[in-house]
This record gives structure tokens, sequence and C-alpha cells, in this order.
């Protein structure tokens, strides 16, 4: 980051945080005061050696002002209790509640943390550090979860390993689907589905931190992921969540807060010796910094997903680039506000759903008038940074994308603006307009891989198509949908094999796509009435475990009589032969 200029004669005042976010604050009689003050940073600095023994440097964030003397305030992590006796850590919550006992120049300063809070998590990594990056497979802990048979019947899947063995030969790019051959039926599988590395690292997290802390509470910020079995595995082994994936707070009873309740929030009761998880999602700043206040390790337990921060980062860079970040998101879902969240700390930035909330955009940078700026200014109210001015921040646009959306609705949408700008500046002086415009890489590989494999598996012939995640997960949507414009009333968008009641019922999930909160579920016949050898396509979002699928395969299987069918483990001979 790039400090203020330093004032006039201004003190420096080190504040040194512990990993748990507490500040170190030096007790003088019945007051707290700065623990760390110098004329310059070598006379601060000499002080905070002499109390701790290891500590990071310390950056400059902003000056203060009180009674009439300016302050440089700098940041730095410590660790270890302190070797002087008169120095202790609060967490900033404790001193705020007891703002009596502080000296006037360490309350003024607190009130001016805010802006600056999101940092104090991540003091050290650089700008350029991923939070949690990605094991690699040897390092994978896969153990920490499938200990017992419940878990094991969730994650574990002979058939998925096989298949994942035999068609996955490169991670990032998609192959040929495997064919599974049981004789009456044969099920189609991409090359690529379900668990992406984000999940996985996110899962092992969770499961490492609850073998870990048997005597602490542990929650989750939100969902883990968007699957419902997985999530309820961990609430089973003691795990709690803080809020809802719409960010609706729970109480201590474990249920959503309703409009003026009365009971408390499970936020409320949480002390620094609690843990809560991140989840590959993100978090908002606003959390984060709820977090920080209340002293909860929130680097330590943050499962961000790098290719969400990855989008987090190419904000950024447009940002100090000079353009508006266009988000071409959902705004109701955790990863998109985390992106916002994120952004607006760097950009002006707005969010869209769809090239026609684009075209909104392009039709007031074509031709402004007083009523659209208004109309404009209506549609996205709320989707928008406060700062937000559509004469000044609509004239440079770089987009970036909620990960799990399709990949050619993004490319429509930069290439939308790229040629709206080449009409409105010229060839040459166009494209400058675009950030980003030849590189539409922000979303997520696993994502965009599992969607290539599913596009080689619907050219196979098809007699209908099993598409598995949660009702909430937008990246499975996203695959159902590419099914559904090849299969149409022959694609079922399902959460198990519970879900397959029989040939002619399938309870088939509806999502939403217009509002985005939440759908509803028809049923649906399959083959009434049909015995006839079938191909069936299945797959599974990114957030789907490979025991899920199996068990689809299994039910399916169930319609046709066992003298028709070949055993799981002969065609998973087959498969590694």
């Amino acid at each position: 980051m790039t400090a203020p200029p330093p004032a006039a004669n201004a003190l420096c005042v080190l504040l040194a945080f512990d990993a748990s976010n507490r500040l170190a604050v030096r007790r003088a009689g019945t007051k707290f005061g700065h623990a760390f003050v110098g004329a310059d940073e070598t006379m601060a600095q000499a002080r905070l050696a002499s109390c701790f023994a290891t500590a990071l440097p310390p950056v400059q964030y902003f000056t203060a002002t009180a009674n009439g003397l300016s302050y440089r305030i700098f940041f730095t992590q410590v660790v270890g209790a302190p070797l002087d006796v008169e120095v202790e850590y609060h967490t900033l919550d404790e001193l705020a509640n007891n703002r009596a006992t502080l000296a006037p120049s360490l309350a003024t300063v607190l009130d001016q943390l805010g802006p600056h809070l999101i940092a104090v998590p991540y003091l050290h990594l650089g700008e350029n550090d991923y939070i949690y990056r990605f094991r690699v497979e040897r390092d994978r802990n896969r153990d920490i979860y499938q200990q017992d048979p419940a878990a094991r019947a969730l994650y574990q899947s002979g058939l998925c390993e096989a298949i994942k063995a035999l068609a996955r030969t490169n991670e990032r790019s998609a192959s040929q689907p495997a064919t599974l051959d049981f004789g009456a039926v044969s099920y189609i599988i991409p090359s690529h589905f379900g668990f992406c590395l984000g999940v996985k690292n996110a899962i092992e997290r969770a499961y490492e931190t609850l073998a870990e802390n048997p005597t602490k509470r542990v929650f989750m910020l939100s969902e883990l992921i968007h699957n419902s079995f997985v999530n309820e595995d961990l609430h089973r082994r003691g795990l709690r969540f803080l809020q809802t994936d719409k960010g609706q707070p729970f109480t201590t009873e474990g249920k959503i807060a309703a409009a003026g309740h009365t009971i408390p929030l499970l936020w409320a009761t949480l002390t620094t010796e609690d843990i809560v998880i991140i989840p590959a999602f993100g978090a908002t700043d606003e959390d984060k910094k709820k977090l920080v206040r209340k002293g909860i390790r929130v680097a330590q337990y943050d499962a961000t997903c790098m290719l969400v921060e990855k989008v987090w980062k190419a904000a950024r860079t447009f940002g100090r680039e000079g353009y508006t970040v266009v988000i071409h998101g959902k705004s109701e879902h955790e990863e998109t506000k985390a992106t916002f969240s994120n952004t607006l700390r760097h950009a002006p930035s707005i969010i869209l759903r769809n090239l026609a909330e684009a075209e909104i955009l392009g039709d007031y940078i074509t031709a402004p008038s007083h009523e659209k700026r208004a109309a404009l200014l209506s549609r996205f109210a709320s989707l928008h940074t406060p700062d937000f001015d559509p004469d000044r921040h609509l004239d440079r646009l770089a987009v970036v994308n909620q990960t799990t959306l399709l990949m050619n609705e993004t490319a429509a949408i930069i290439d939308y603006f790229k040629t709206l700008f080449v009409n409105k500046y010229g060839e040459m002086a166009g494209p400058a307009h675009v950030g980003g415009a030849g590189k539409k890489d922000t979303l997520c590989y696993a994502t965009q891989v599992n969607q290539d494999a599913l596009q080689r598996a619907l050219s196979e012939p098809l007699d209908a198509a099993f598409i598995i995640g949660g009702k909430n997960s937008s990246n499975t949507y996203q695959l159902y949908r590419l099914c559904e414009q090849k299969l149409g009333n022959r694609a079922f968008f399902i959460q198990s094999e519970a879900n397959i009641q029989s040939r002619d019922s399938i309870e088939h999930y509806v999502f939403s796509a217009i509002t985005g909160k939440g759908g509803h579920t028809e049923f649906h016949p399959l083959w009434p009435g049909d015995d006839t050898p079938k191909r069936v396509l299945i797959t599974g979002g990114a957030s789907c475990p490979d025991g899920l699928v199996q068990q689809v395969v299994l039910r399916i299987n169930s319609f046709f009589p066992p003298s028709r069918l070949r055993s799981v483990e002969s065609v998973i001979a087959d498969l590694t032969a």
C-alpha cells in the first residue's frame, strides 16, 4: 500500500496486534494508552522490540490528530505474550466498550481504525500472496473426513475414482467422457465433475479444525459449500453456522433471527476462544471486521478459494488502472457479495446479472440523459458503490465475474462493451476503454473445465441427464442449463438419489434464475413403461461428493432386473484394465 505523507513533527505510533487481532495496549494508572510511541520509527520500534521478540516490519496506514498532536499510525503483528507486565492484549470490542478507560489519543486513533481493520488479519501477507493456496495431491488429507461409515458413503466412490483415473488426463482441460456399461443401462460421465480443489481445501480445513479443537466451539461463517449433505455431516460433528448463505444471522437456539427477536444471536456470544471458519466463497469486509473486533483468528481459518481471491486481485488491478469494475454475478450470492465488498476498497463498481443489464448501461453510455440516469440508478440501487456516478464512472469498464457462471455469458458482456466503445471512440481508442478485454479468465478454471467436459459428454446420444448439486449451487445450475438446452425435460436437477422416486416420478428442482431467491420442486416422469436399454448422463456440481454420484447410478440401476445388469466390480474392472 502507499503510505500517506508524514505530518511535520508527527509522533510514530505502532499498533501491535496478535494473531487473534487483539491490540497490545499499555496500562498507565487507570487508563490504557498507546504501548509503542516514539518521535520517529526507530524509537517506536526499539520500544516494540523490548516487549516482543518477534514482530513483523511495521507498515504505515494512516495519520491522526489528538490533543493538538499528530500521529503516524503503523500496524504490525507480534507473537507471544508481552514481556512488559504493563502491556496487555485487549480486543477492539473490549476497548470500545470501556471507552472511559482509554487515554484520549488512543480513543481518537481507535475511532479511525474502521476503514483499515480489514488489513489487520493479513499483515503477514504481501498483496500478491494468497490467503490459502491449494494443496497438491500428496498433501491431501481425505482420511480426515472419511473416518466413519456415514462419511465414507458420502465421500467415497470406487466408480468415480476409476473414472477420474481413466478420463481426467489433465486437471485443467476436459477430455472425452467415460462410459459405464452396466448392460441394461449405460452412463456417460464427463471427465470432470464434482469437487473442485477449492472445495476440497475448504472441506479438509473444516474437518481438520474440528479434530484439532475438540474442546473449543467451532463455527462456520455460513454454509461451507452449497451441499446440504456435507453441511449436515459437519453439523453432526459439532460445527455450527453463524448465518445463512444470504447473511441472515442464527440465534443461540439455531433459528434464523426474526424481526424483533429477543433471543441472543450466536454472533453476540463469540469470544477469543472460539474459532470461525470462512468458507470457500470468501466473506464480506463487514463480516471480517466484526470478527477482528471480537478478537477472532481470521486468517488462520480463512478457507477462501484462491480462484475467488484471484478475481479480487484482478478487480484491485483494474481499479488502480482507473477502470470501473463491472461484476458479472448474482447479487444475493455470498461470493458476489464478497467480491463487491472487496472491490469497493479499490474502485467504483457495479453488479450486473446478465447481458440485458449490461445493455442498460450501454444505452446510457451511448446516449446519456437525465431520465436514463435516474432509471439506471434506480434499477441498480444497492448494486453499486456509494459514490457511483454514471457520468464519471461509465467511460472505462473492466469486467470480472462470479466464478461459477457460464463463461460464454461473461464473454458476451465483455464483447458487448468492447463493441460499444469501438463504435463510440473508434477502432484505435475504443479497446482501451474496456479493461482485460483479451483476458476473459477470471472464471474459475474448475467451473470452466466442468462445463467443457459436460459439453463433450452432451455430444453423445442420451436418453436423460441427471445433474447433482445443492439447490443454492450456482455452478450446478449452470451445468443443468447446458443439459436443458440439449435434452429439455429429460434433464433433471437433483440433490441426491432420494429425488429419483421411481421410473414415473423424478423430484426435479426448478431453480429461480430470475430472482435467484429460491425455487420449487416439480415431479417429472422418467421412462414410464419403457424398459429398453438407456444411456444416461450424470454429472455433479463443484460441491457434489463422489458418493452421491455412485448412489444415483445404483438407484437408476434398481429400475432394471438384476439379470440384465453387470456388477459394479466388473464395470470398475473394465475401466481399470
